[in-house]
């Protein structure tokens, strides 16, 4: 019999090259232990809201209006909602063609895009123009538009930081197209080096292909570091002279836990430095409700904003968008409420300023509280999280360790990790997923847990960690480092 459409030997290839381990092989193996019954602790992803953190009130409390409309008719509705909350669900709703049941239009309501201008305009201090803001289904849906925008064939590639958040390899891989990595400095906080930017070039150019596109990741996922203006501005120059489009992954910029380096969009540092590049360069920036003191994972509203787009160009990414109809609406409210939160003199402004600066502070303890733990442990080395949500340790394993992997048919770190899993149940990624150097090992774990519970997860780590290097070293003298 012959073969069938969706039998596996005959699926689309693209389809069978996508990995992504932030879901792989060892969440796959901790929600079978769930399964069993036992305890997991899911750091594997940055989902804060899995991990108890609570929903900022203002948002949830507008969202429920316009989902629920009828409220705003109970005579009572002023005893249960703040008049700001009410006075906003009626602002949304009367942006929508029939509630958030309607489609919008594929770009996203014109009303919401504006809040989206006008809040990078004030961040940047440069305007914003709406049209050329499109709102998606989280950053996610955005990347994967704009990279399958991009990647014509196999010889096309996309410069994207090693480690990387596996979207990026996935994507590519999805859209047929060539990952060229640049990596990035473990021994410079994660620094990125312009001339290994430009070796990255010159040997993917070498092998055929045309490369069209950096990806930036800022800050930084796995490896939570934030750049500075001058990284910026050399990234920039570089783009400019290599002709490439810059993809700003911007996700986390409300995630700061330092002050040496606050966030600076490439948008603003590319506008700062004037003609000719601030008005030749290709530019895309994104943003989501998913990550900074939001959390809000599951309500899929996200953006990319296009700097120097060509209008031609903008029309096609449009008309693309429109194949899928419209984001979802209630993501996209809830997008209008992150980039336009209650302002002082509102009724909720100080219960929004106290639950977001909570949050924030909070993550900021959590952030030295994995750092430090981890470089407490043996054979563990770990630069401090500046930003975004995960720390990204060196696993420095023995050689009877790597050994051992072998034998098992595992990847070192996924051995590692499947361990962690087994003896204590928190559920890591293995860093061979993000991409490494070889011969080098890590994991990548969010800071999310709460912090209270921090010191016993970081003890049940340190425990762990200190058996396994004494089961697996020959005692004959291994370097920490």
């Amino acid at each position: 019999m012959s073969p069938k459409a969706l039998d596996y030997e005959t699926l689309n290839e693209n389809v069978k090259k996508v990995q992504y381990a932030v879901r792989g092989e060892l969440y796959l193996r901790a929600s079978e232990l769930q399964k069993e019954g036992k305890k997991i602790i899911f750091t594997n992803v940055g989902n804060p809201h899995a991990l108890g953190q609570k929903p900022l009130t203002f948002p949830r409390q507008v969202v429920a209006l316009c989902q629920a409309p009828f409220l705003l008719d109970d005579p009572n509705v002023g005893l249960i909602f703040p008049a700001d909350a009410i006075a906003r669900a009626k602002h949304y709703l009367s942006l929508t063609s029939g509630g958030l049941g309607a489609y919008s239009d594929s770009r996203g309501l014109p009303g919401v895009r504006k809040e989206v201008a006008d809040f990078i305009g004030r961040r940047d201090g440069y305007p914003s123009d709406p049209e050329l803001i499109f709102l998606t289904d989280g950053a996610s849906k955005g990347v994967m538009q704009i990279l399958n925008t991009i990647i014509r064939d196999e010889r096309d590639g996309v410069l994207v930081p090693v480690p990387q958040y596996p979207l990026y390899s996935a994507a590519i891989a999805l859209f047929g197209g060539s990952l060229v990595p640049y990596y990035l400095e473990e021994t410079a906080n994660w620094g990125l080096d312009i001339y290994n930017l430009r070796q990255s070039v010159a040997e993917a150019r070498s092998r055929g292909i045309t490369v069209r596109a950096m990806v930036i990741i800022n800050p930084g996922n796995p490896t939570g570091q934030c750049l500075s203006q001058a990284n910026l501005k050399e990234i920039l120059k570089f783009c400019f002279q290599e002709n490439l489009v810059l993809l700003g992954d911007e996700v986390y910029q409300q995630n700061i836990y330092q002050d040496e380096r606050p966030f600076l969009s490439a948008r603003k540092v590319l506008l700062d430095m004037g003609p000719p590049i601030s008005k030749e360069l290709q530019l895309v920036s994104f943003h989501t409700v998913s990550k900074g003191y939001w959390g809000e994972c599951g309500q899929r509203g996200g953006y990319f904003e296009m700097t120097n787009i060509p209008p031609k160009t903008v029309d096609e990414i449009y008309k693309v968008a429109s194949i899928s109809l419209s984001p979802n609406v209630p993501g996209q409210i809830f997008l209008g409420l992150m980039v336009n939160p209650p302002k002082p003199g509102d009724i909720s402004y100080e219960t929004f300023v106290r639950e977001s600066k909570g949050i924030l502070e909070s993550l900021r303890k959590r952030a030295q509280l994995m750092t430090d733990g981890f470089n407490s442990c043996r054979n563990v080395v770990c630069n401090f999280t500046e930003g975004a949500m995960y720390s990204f340790p060196q696993i420095r394993l023995p050689p009877k360790a790597i050994e051992a992997a072998k034998k098992a048919g595992k990847v070192p770190d996924v051995f590692y990790c499947l361990k962690l899993l087994e003896a204590t149940g928190i559920s890591t990624v293995p860093g061979s997923g993000f991409g490494q150097k070889q011969g080098v090992f890590h994991l990548r774990t969010t800071i999310l847990p709460a912090e209270e519970d921090m010191p016993a997860i970081m003890a049940s780590f340190k425990k762990f960690n200190d058996e396994f290097m004494e089961q697996y070293e020959d005692h004959r003298g291994y370097s920490r480092m």
